[in-house]
């Protein structure tokens, strides 16, 4: 099945995942988790990204994140892309340092606010960097340390998540950590780092449940949260689309991105919508047709009326695109 659009909700909470590509490193020492951690902080006060949990690991990170005015998208590009090209520099490498689409969930947020924040901060003790939860509190490479007061990071939110658990700072720290400490044997939960119906609904034991009661349930894959929630954000996400094309700036963002990856490839912008099979028309239509949905936010259908081709034809280049990249 084709990568979905992103969703961009501004204001949404979202569990970040980001991955080294081919499952390798991020960070070799303290002075890349600097880096990492210094221009995180930096474009979140900029773009007015809140910041709940965080944790750098060597390979991969997660972040806890409430969207700025301006969405998710552009903060990821500018966080992601800054810190790969100090990456590839300082080491001298080349090529990709991330995987191609990091990993975002809307989630939602009462039902699991808490629970992403354990399970984030606890990464560092789960994959061995720490030894105990005594030396979580100090280790300055996660928001634990945050919370707890060991050390101060201005862009994290500390005031906000600490009110989830107590109405002062003593009985809020306190209470925090004794809920974290009593995650620590869950392990790694699969059902906080994905979207959909079965992780939603807490597994397939519930899932069949509501099946045989005949109980029908909205759900998607990019968000973690129950029906009516499902239904609100998609609905919203629909409505910011419309009025973004309805305003002439989204189309006309599409048509001068797509007239300049024509003319750099030499390759008439009638002859693309035409619908044409040369090779070097079908290598550009596929091009577009990632940017379009996975980067712009296009359904299937309007990239396809973008493009001179069916919203099938969209999807089948979208599939086949998923399984190069997985080649």
């Amino acid at each position: 099945m084709p990568r979905q659009a992103r969703l961009d909700v501004p204001g949404t909470l979202h569990h970040v995942i980001i991955r080294g590509i081919e499952k390798r490193k991020i960070v070799d020492d303290d002075r890349d988790r600097l880096e990492f951690v210094s221009r995180l902080g930096k474009i979140a006060t900029e773009t007015n990204t809140s910041i709940y949990a965080w944790a750098v690991m060597n390979n991969h990170a997660h972040i806890l994140l409430r969207s700025g005015p301006a969405g998710l998208p552009g903060f990821m590009k500018r966080f992601l892309t800054g810190y790969a090209i100090y990456y590839n520099q300082r080491h001298q490498r080349h090529g990709h340092l991330f995987q191609n689409r990091y990993k975002s969930i809307i989630c939602e947020e009462d039902p699991y606010f808490q629970e992403l924040v354990r399970y984030i901060h606890l990464n560092p003790l789960r994959g061995k960097l720490v030894e105990s939860l005594a030396s979580l509190d100090r280790y300055v490479w996660c928001g634990h340390s945050v919370l707890m007061g060991r050390i101060k990071r201005e862009f994290q939110d500390r005031d906000y998540v600490l009110k989830w658990f107590g109405t002062t700072e003593g009985d809020a720290k306190r209470a925090y950590r004794k809920f974290v400490k009593s995650g620590i044997g869950q392990g790694r939960r699969s059902d906080l780092t994905g979207g959909g119906l079965m992780r939603s609904q807490g597994g397939w034991a519930a899932v069949n449940a509501m099946r045989r009661s005949g109980v029908r349930e909205k759900s998607d894959e990019r968000i973690l949260g129950g029906g009516e929630f499902v239904s609100q954000l998609i609905e919203q996400s629909d409505e910011i689309r419309k009025e973004q094309f309805l305003d002439g700036k989204g189309l006309q963002h599409i048509s001068h991105l797509i007239e300049e990856i024509c003319a750099k490839e030499g390759v008439s912008v009638e002859a693309l919508k035409a619908g044409s099979r040369r090779r070097e028309v079908s290598k550009i239509r596929s091009r577009l047709v990632g940017k379009l949905v996975e980067e712009c936010g296009l359904s299937l259908t309007e990239a396809g009326r973008q493009l001179g081709v069916s919203a099938s034809a969209v999807a089948i280049t979208l599939r086949r695109r998923d399984e190069q990249k997985r080649s």
